[in-house]
């Protein structure tokens, strides 16, 4: 048995190598044509920055929105604590499998100024186009569902046995979440909060519609590649991965690590 297995091993292990590299090839070719003194250029020059900082705030903001609303709701779908749970989840699904540009398209006749909650902002001096709070909005909509099915996903795979078993031991409801729950489901949270992170920092589809300004970093790089050509646009994506790539690699690893422990 254990020479039949050998192959079959040395064969997926390959074919993980070769799937690995296949994938790195983009990130590797964007580092080869990367001058450090053309990156420097591009990014010293007055006002290069502020997409980066657009980006950052406005994907902070999403994020932290995202998961306070979205932790409980995972929470409640994975514990069948909601009336018509599936109907939720193909609500979540839906602008998960829809185009970021078709999103976009949606967005504008929910919160664009001609519509009830449009007009509702612009009493309170506010606007959901072309604004920071609009690429907050677009970025809300195309990274949540990745944040509650993920939060569904990590609830779901905690033995319900030991919430119990803390229940009858006299833990509350927040103190069986904080002391069995989220330990038990961190690393399905890290993952879920680390992939939402990247979907919110490099939207685009749903941004460009609603949010043509104030540009962020995947803006950035679409009007400089549009004006200047494509050498202009390398920084910003690479400094669009600098930043975004982070949080993701740490959560897997981290989550990795988690498991192997537990």
């Amino acid at each position: 048995m254990v020479r039949r297995a050998a192959p079959q091993t040395g064969l997926a292990v390959g074919s993980a190598l070769l799937v690995w590299a296949v994938l790195l090839v983009p990130l590797a070719t964007l580092v080869a044509h990367s001058a450090p003194g053309t990156v420097v250029r591009a990014l010293g020059a007055p006002g290069a920055l502020d997409p980066l900082w657009v980006s950052l705030g406005a994907s902070a903001a999403a994020l932290a929105v995202i998961v306070g609303a979205g932790t409980p709701l995972g929470w409640l779908l994975a514990r069948d604590r909601l009336p018509a749970p599936r109907v939720i989840e193909a609500g979540l699904l839906a602008p998960l499998l829809m185009p970021p540009l078709v999103i976009g398209l949606l967005l504008v006749f929910m919160v664009g100024p001609a519509t009830p909650v449009g007009e509702l902002l612009q009493r309170v001096g506010l606007s959901a186009t072309n604004t920071f709070l609009a690429v907050v909005i677009a970025e809300i909509y195309e990274a949540a569902p990745y944040y509650v099915l993920g939060v569904q996903a990590a609830v779901a795979g905690v033995d319900r046995e030991l919430e119990v078993e803390a229940e009858l031991l006299g833990d509350g409801a927040w103190r069986r979440w904080r002391r069995v729950t989220l330990p038990l489901a961190a690393p399905g949270l890290a993952s879920a909060l680390a992939i939402t992170w990247a979907r919110a920092i490099g939207a685009f589809g749903a941004v460009i519609i609603v949010a043509y300004h104030p540009f962020g970093l995947p803006l950035q790089i679409w009007t400089s590649l549009q004006e200047t050509g494509l050498p202009s646009a390398l920084p910003f994506a690479l400094l669009l991965v600098v930043v975004a790539l982070p949080l993701p690699v740490a959560a897997y690893v981290w989550s990795a690590r988690a498991r192997r422990r537990r």
